[in-house]
């Protein structure tokens, strides 16, 4: 198996997992008992081994794909979509089976399911219940790890605009879920470092989406470039103001709010010559947020305060005002859960260049090697990179020892 493969496989099993209510360690007595033969690994043994299965570490033998099924109550086949190797059509069938089951228990509708049928409004909405699925990845996992289940989602729905049979309607609500898609793997391609990929990606779900007529995603779509061009060392100010002025008081509050914050953002990195432009978006940002809950859609839902408390942080710690990007960051992370190990441990890059900027020299080497602890795990190019970043410019005080001993870190994680 490829390494993609095993990522996928393992999303697919910690999802059934999850499905059943089991743990890992009740799955290891399930595979255990369903065993057959001499040397049976002990539980503690088989506990790790389900770890490193539902990790992508490593590939599962025959005997254990066996035993897995008897656990979940399935077959060889639905549980682990086996293919021929070398085929390259199956290949990718196989991956976007892989991924499907992370969300859900059923494969996307492969285009041989559909020959002869006509895709209705209720394979739309199956498809976009499973991206909204799908999407819970991102708050636990890196581009890395989610880049392949995100990439194969798309390529079974981009068959179906291409070659399925549909009315005008279910057409443009295949092309929304497309450009939906579109933007989650391109989020993805940019979390693991894909630069090239994620811009196609953007552009592509800028395409579907305008051919959709969805404009709060033709918003999206252009705050992602954006944020792609920023994140790259272009400007991105022209991208982020259109995304803005595609909005209006009837687009979703959450959206708005999401849409001016990384137009702030995009004014940020330009310097403090657009210091007034990011005080205006971020108000606007507070505003629409101000508004209250409405229709928001998925792929905005995880805006709220906190998070617009982390952009306003961020932007004023890239303009170099730590006395207003610390209290800001100070707060919402005291209120970011672990658990979203990725986000956080970029997050807190900024607060340790804000203390840096304030003068709390070892404050901020400490706060960085929480940054570090806390990212070590997650297969992301971002943390890794901003680590790096703040690394550098705290190496002038290397002669502190607690410094001295965050850029050695932060080397041996750049490293890794």
């Amino acid at each position: 198996m490829t390494p993609d493969e095993k990522r996928a496989l393992g999303l697919r099993l910690r999802a059934e997992r999850d499905e059943r209510g089991l743990t890992q360690r009740e799955v290891a007595k399930l595979i255990r008992d369903a065993l057959a033969g001499p040397q049976i690994p002990s539980i503690d043994t088989l506990i790790e081994y389900v770890k490193r299965w539902e990790r992508g570490r490593s590939g599962i033998g025959v005997r254990y794909r066996r035993a897995y099924a008897r656990a979940f109550g399935t077959t060889e086949q639905q549980l682990f979509a086996l293919t021929p190797s070398g085929d390259d059509v199956q290949r990718r069938e196989f991956l976007s089976l892989s991924a499907a089951a992370a969300g859900l228990a059923v494969a996307p509708p492969s285009l041989t399911d559909q020959q002869g049928r006509r895709v209705g409004a209720g394979l739309v909405d199956k498809l976009r219940r499973r991206t909204a699925r799908l999407r819970r990845l991102d708050e636990i996992l890196g581009g890395t790890d989610t880049y392949p289940v995100y990439a194969s989602e798309l390529s079974a729905t981009r068959a179906l605009v291409e070659r399925g049979g549909y009315s005008e309607a279910t057409g443009r609500g295949l092309l929304g879920v497309m450009a939906e898609q579109a933007q989650q793997a391109g989020w993805a391609a940019l979390d693991s470092g894909q630069m090239a990929g994620a811009n196609a990606l953007f552009r592509e779900s800028m395409t579907a989406a305008s051919e959709a007529g969805e404009p709060t995603l033709i918003g999206n779509a252009l705050a992602l470039m954006a944020y792609h061009r920023v994140s790259t060392g272009r400007s991105g100010t022209t991208e982020a103001d259109a995304s803005c002025r595609v909005v209006d008081d009837e687009t979703p509050a959450a959206v708005r709010a999401l849409l001016y914050e990384r137009a702030a953002w995009a004014h940020a990195v330009a310097g403090s010559t657009h210091t007034s432009q990011v005080e205006q978006a971020l108000d606007k940002a507070r505003e629409a947020l101000a508004g209250g809950a409405d229709d928001t859609p998925d792929w905005a839902r995880w805006v709220d305060e906190t998070e617009l408390q982390i952009m306003t942080g961020r932007c004023w710690s890239q303009l170099r005002r730590p006395d207003r990007a610390v209290p800001a960051l100070e707060w919402a992370l005291a209120r970011y859960d672990d658990a979203h190990a990725r986000d956080k441990a970029l997050y807190l890059t900024w607060l340790s260049e804000a203390l840096l900027d304030s003068g709390e020299v070892t404050e901020s080497a400490r706060i960085l090697i929480r940054s570090i602890d806390l990212g070590s795990d997650v297969a992301s190019a971002r943390p890794r990179a901003r680590v790096t970043e703040v690394a550098e410019r705290l190496r002038p005080h290397a002669s502190i020892p607690a410094v001295a001993e965050t850029i050695e870190r932060a080397t041996m994680t750049s490293s890794v």
